[in-house]
């Protein structure tokens, strides 16, 4: 069964729908806060300078390029400083532990340690603006996403940083992460776009069963 990848609600699209007047008077998304107070009947609260929203809209590819400027310095810093090989190698082990952190955490947050609670999570980056994916195969214990676009491995091109480098900086994680949330779960894929390939084919699997 296959699901076009769509397009999900910008987060500061959302909070304008969904925010009561006196927030989004703070958050900068409301015409006045005098309004809004009179509005809610409530005053709003003071946001700190630090955590005010600026209005320096970004697009995807700019935000991840931003957030990933200093991250692009330490593994250039390692390529040259160790050679590609011993980056590769510590970039994986940095990698492997944030996929396990990952894990946890997505276990922490979830109903259960159920397979469908563990692709749900998967469902909705198919269908986000990170990804353009599509879900090749849903069953009880088989979840497959075909990935044809990533920002994080456009950015990463860009940067003259992907292949194998980039795999072991960004997509080894992936591996770790279903382990971490439930150790009957596990990850099977031949390609990454990170390594030059048409498509991610991330297969999301539940041995426990099988």
């Amino acid at each position: 069964m296959k699901y076009a990848a769509g397009s999900s609600v910008g987060r500061r699209e959302l909070l304008v729908r969904t925010a009561p007047a006196c927030a989004m008077a703070c958050l900068g998304l409301g015409s006045a806060s005098d309004l809004a107070a009179a509005v809610s009947g409530l005053p709003c609260q003071e946001v700190h300078k630090f955590d005010k929203e600026m209005d320096r809209p970004l697009t995807g590819r700019q935000l991840a390029e931003a957030m990933n400027r200093s991250f692009f310095d330490v593994i250039r810093t390692l390529r040259q400083e160790l050679g590609e090989p011993e980056a590769i190698r510590l970039l994986n082990l940095t990698s492997e532990k944030m996929g396990r952190e990952r894990g946890k955490m997505h276990a922490e947050r979830s109903p259960d340690t159920s397979f469908e609670s563990f692709v749900s999570i998967f469902r909705q980056m198919a269908s986000g603006e990170s990804l353009t994916a599509t879900v090749e195969e849903d069953s009880e214990n088989t979840f497959e996403l075909r990935v044809s676009e990533c920002l994080w491995e456009a950015v990463f091109r860009e940067a003259d940083l992907a292949g194998d480098i980039g795999h072991a900086a960004v997509c080894n994680m992936d591996y770790s992460w279903p382990r971490a949330f439930n150790p009957a779960f596990k990850m099977e894929r031949t390609k990454t776009l990170m390594q030059g390939h048409d498509c991610c084919n991330h297969r999301y699997i539940n041995t426990a069963d099988g």
